[in-house]
């Protein structure tokens, strides 16, 4: 299927330095030493191509996560939840006036199966969009060997129930060769001790999760611990920079665990400045469904978000049916 849908929606086209070139409806991708090129008919945009394929990547492995992806100011994704719309201009004030805003919405398999190619064939050894700064190498150049790192290692299995039951998703440990990041060495983990009264023997769970995140050899993969209906509670290491803008289709609940992490605020249609906010262990705060964020962790940190995964939420605020914001004072 994947392969069918490649040879009717990409045209390839080799470069000079040996990297192939990807049509997606009107949009053209290519990509030279330094930068992706989009193309779509009325304009052309230039992403470096660092910043574009640590957006891709973590785009594909999120499977375009909640709401907006914003690469940069200009191009983006945005889920619809068995359809992407893929942008560029649309969010931009400067790029609506000029007429060039551009936008189109393809079946999520279709675009999983470019966005895909793309990877496997502009991803060459050495470079590793999913590391921290000081592990990710350099993806400018051209064309070297196929990479030799996954790109989905980190998106584990969300938990249906709770991380570490009997027949759920199974937490991070040393038998799974997956040590403690020395960034968390400090850290208590022991394992809970779980004590029921007779004949409720197995109805009650615990896990250590600070042990699981800790193990984590990416940032800014969110893992889903928990899950009671639509309520999730997503837990992820922090760690540089955020690798695109998130731009909210529902509110979500941020809970920092460790250290800090800063968050510029911006609205989501225009990308005016916002606000900025700083969060340090222990502080919660709520992003409403009308902004994009943008994280930034000058070490490691842990965070917990809450995300309601309810089907519903995304047309009652798009509509204006709910207020933006969670909870009023």
């Amino acid at each position: 299927m994947t392969q069918a849908i490649l040879e009717t929606t990409s045209t390839r086209t080799e470069s000079e330095l040996g990297y192939a070139s990807y049509r997606l409806g009107e949009y053209q991708f290519s990509r030279d030493r330094n930068f992706v090129r989009i193309d779509w008919g009325k304009a052309a945009h230039l992403i470096p191509v660092d910043q574009f394929m640590t957006a891709l990547a973590r785009d594909l492995g999120w499977k375009f996560l909640y709401g907006w992806i914003f690469f940069d100011d200009v191009f983006g994704t945005v889920n619809h939840y068995g359809q992407v719309e893929v942008f560029a201009g649309k969010h931009n004030p400067a790029y609506i006036q000029a007429g060039v805003a551009h936008s189109e919405t393809f079946p999520t398999e279709e675009i999983l199966a470019v966005f895909r190619a793309m990877t496997q064939d502009w991803i060459s050894e050495g470079y590793d969009p999913l590391a921290v700064p000081t592990q990710t190498g350099s993806a400018v150049g051209p064309k070297g060997k196929p990479a030799s790192v996954s790109l989905t290692r980190g998106f584990t299995t969300p938990a249906r129930r709770l991380l570490g039951m009997s027949g759920d998703a199974q937490p991070r440990s040393d038998a799974a060769g997956q040590p403690i990041n020395p960034s968390f060495a400090d850290l208590m983990f022991d394992k809970p001790e779980v004590t029921v009264e007779p004949g409720f023997e197995g109805q009650l769970h615990a896990v250590n999760v600070f042990d699981h995140i800790a193990r984590s050899e990416v940032t800014w993969i969110p893992s889903t611990v928990s899950a009671t209906r639509d309520s999730l509670f997503c837990m992820s290491s922090e760690e540089h920079v955020l690798p695109v803008t998130h731009g909210n289709d529902r509110p979500e609940w941020f809970i920092q665990l460790t250290d800090e992490i800063h968050w510029t605020i911006q609205d989501k249609d225009t990308g005016s400045a916002r606000g900025r906010v700083i969060m340090r262990a222990g502080d919660v705060c709520a992003m409403p469904a009308d902004i994009r964020h943008k994280g930034y962790a000058p070490r490691r940190a842990m965070l917990l978000v809450l995300e309601n995964a309810c089907a519903e939420l995304p047309e009652l605020y798009a509509r204006g049916a709910l207020p933006p914001y969670p909870v009023e004072f």
